[in-house]
């Protein structure tokens, strides 16, 4: 893969909206798959208007084709798969590139906790199938997670991974075990946190508050690992020593939250989730949100995490 490479993103939700903002600012030829055209011409103004400073600096810039039917007359390099976390609409679209695309073309799908080799199974070429989980909104996060197993070819993966870091502005990492460690992460958190609210030890709001306020403070610039070494190693290994018994392992989700989602709860879409908002506290919040995610991404920026960089900044500052 190149600059300018033709890249086709068909799937549904807002996410391939700023995943194809985030590579045509990176200069791929974008073709998107939908049929909701108007809705992406809109977004797409809002996203391009938003950006339009990094815009004039940068003339590499392709706007996406926006385009109701599966037309495959480019050979695309690498096709891009959006889905709800469900095995069926996964392999339905798995299915649908792999009757239209080459044999040779990268077939890469969204996969939270289905496993690659239950996506792979079955395939026409197994080997061409990756996972790549983004966050939203794509275009102004660093995170790309890249999962392959022992089917797929190294060098292709990392083809890929070099492409993101040098075009797409991402700090991608790649995992080899079939399945990926970023909802492992978040729902180890997030377990942890339902436990304390349904035990009575803390609020819904403390809980956010001390996330934020703590975790949210420090791992846009280290990440756990590195923050345990700059605040002493050795006093983290013996806080969890003890600590780490008296973590939560359920695993059913807690009443509290179960009466949400009964409801019908889907947080700022619908208004209803562990907040209740209306229509005006919605547009506000998603407001603010666009505005941190710019202003978040020039700091880390900034204070990048490659080791190499960061030596040459330390030293910068000296």
């Amino acid at each position: 893969m190149n600059r300018n490479s033709e890249i086709l993103i068909l799937g549904g939700g807002n996410l391939k909206y700023s995943v194809s903002v985030c590579l045509s600012i990176g200069g791929d030829s974008v073709t998107l798959i939908t049929d909701e055209e108007e809705d992406a011409k809109n977004v797409f103004r809002k996203y391009f208007s938003e950006y339009s400073e990094f815009l004039k600096q940068n003339q590499n810039v392709r706007y996406s084709k926006i385009t109701d039917e599966l037309n495959f007359g480019s050979n695309y390099p690498l096709a891009i798969g959006i889905t709800n976390e469900s095995l069926s609409e996964k392999r339905s679209i798995i299915e649908k590139l792999e009757k239209s695309l080459s044999s040779t073309s990268v077939i890469a799908i969204n996969t939270e906790m289905i496993p690659l080799s239950h996506l792979q199974k079955g395939c026409l070429h197994p080997e061409r199938i990756i996972g790549l989980n983004w966050v939203e909104p794509a275009h102004t996060t660093f995170f790309l997670e890249l999962i392959s197993n022992e089917v797929n070819d190294d060098k292709v993966v990392k083809k890929i991974k070099n492409h993101a870091r040098k075009f797409w502005r991402k700090d991608p990492y790649v995992v080899k075990t079939d399945i990926g460690i970023r909802a492992k992460l978040l729902c180890g958190m997030v377990r942890e946190a339902f436990y304390l609210v349904e035990n009575g030890y803390a609020s819904i709001e403390d809980i956010d508050r001390a996330c934020r306020n703590d975790a949210g403070y420090y791992l846009p610039f280290a990440g756990n690992f590195r923050y345990m070494d700059l605040m002493g190693t050795y006093a983290y290994g013996l806080v969890m020593k003890d600590l780490n018994r008296e973590l939560s392992n359920e695993s059913e989700i807690p009443q509290f939250f179960k009466a949400i989602i009964d409801k019908g709860g889907k947080g700022m879409e619908n208004g209803k989730g562990f907040y209740s908002y209306d229509e005006e506290e919605v547009k506000k919040w998603h407001k603010l949100f666009n505005g941190f995610s710019y202003k978040i991404m020039e700091i880390i920026e900034k204070y990048p995490f490659n080791n190499i960089v960061e030596k040459e900044l330390i030293s910068n500052e000296k």
